[in-house]
């Protein structure tokens, strides 16, 4: 097949790449944003009319943390719908046989019942502070569901969890909790700092993908997996904050303390999703926690030249 990856210098979208060109049996195009802005339907319907691929992997969506999510719910909602229908619609019209739509853990409910099963969606109440992406989301997997069952396409969806990786977002005003510790423990390090002051107890519990296995994970999919149901992509176990910054402070080597502020939020408790359906048919993750954290902070250091060096 020729993939179209929408999103394909992105965290995840880069880790689609790497899979499809390792795995060697397809080929894959991608535009940049300056190339191909996926908010202009018009272009997108061109583009996708000329290239005619055989699949497409929808990775692109606007994405942030907690704090860009509560303050620009207009954008969350509005980019992403667009974007989403916009491929959508224009796969369809030109014919594309196969195609993935990347969703997010987010689209459960805050307080659903653990380990999350795929049945779990729309049982409850999302999380407050990015229930704009969510929706946009949940709409991308009800559109893809509208598809199969209006048009009989072989459309497919898939919920990664926590997502991590080369390329990964370390700003420290929008990042996620592991890229942000990364971030914390290496800037302490270099400035020589006695301690490292981290948000809540260190007692949620999460679970991390490397975007590599979500990369194999979504060719896997692309060539197995035919079903309207949007299908878990996770590790199928969860650590405790506090173990996850004691790895990453013993792999950046930081030698001073961890002092935990007990008078900020700890979000929620668990979200650990069940991947039995994903590992039934054969698939599972590779890269362990500390092996990608390890490679990952190589990647961090590689590609930030302002960066001290590693040792």
């Amino acid at each position: 097949m020729k993939i179209y990856v929408a999103g394909h210098r992105g965290l995840v979208g880069s880790a689609i790449v790497r899979a499809i060109e390792s795995d060697g049996k397809h080929s894959w195009i991608g535009q940049s944003r300056s190339e191909l802005d996926l908010l202009d339907r018009k272009a997108v319907f061109e583009y996708l009319a000329n290239e005619k691929p055989g699949a497409v992997i929808i990775a692109a969506a606007k994405v942030g943390g907690i704090h860009a999510n509560d303050t620009y719910p207009v954008e969350f909602l509005s980019e992403n719908l667009r974007i989403e229908t916009n491929l959508m619609d224009a796969a369809h019209t030109s014919g594309t046989p196969r195609l993935l739509f990347l969703g997010s853990s987010c689209v459960y409910p805050k307080m659903a019942q653990q380990p999350i099963k795929e049945e779990y969606l729309l049982t409850g109440e999302l999380e407050k502070t990015n229930e704009a992406y969510a929706l946009a989301k949940i709409s991308g997997l009800k559109l893809v569901q509208a598809y199969r069952k209006q048009y009989g396409h072989k459309w497919i969806s898939a919920m990664p969890t926590n997502m991590y990786g080369p390329g990964d977002n370390f700003d420290l005003e929008n990042s996620h909790v592991l890229p942000a510790l990364i971030r914390k423990f290496h800037d302490a390090k270099t400035q020589g700092s006695p301690s490292v002051e981290l948000w809540g107890t260190g007692s949620p519990k999460r679970e991390f993908l490397h975007s590599d296995d979500l990369g194999r994970a979504c060719l896997f999919l692309l060539e197995n997996y035919d079903d309207d149901v949007a299908i878990n992509v996770g590790v199928g176990e969860d650590v405790l904050i506090k173990d996850l910054a004691e790895i990453i402070q013993g792999i950046v080597d930081f030698k001073g303390e961890i002092v935990w502020d007990n008078t900020k939020p700890d979000g929620t408790p668990r979200k650990l999703l069940d991947v039995s359906r994903i590992a039934a048919m054969g698939w599972k993750p590779e890269i362990k926690l500390a092996e990608g954290i390890r490679s990952t902070y190589g990647w961090y250091l590689d590609n930030n030249p302002s960066l001290s060096s590693k040792s």
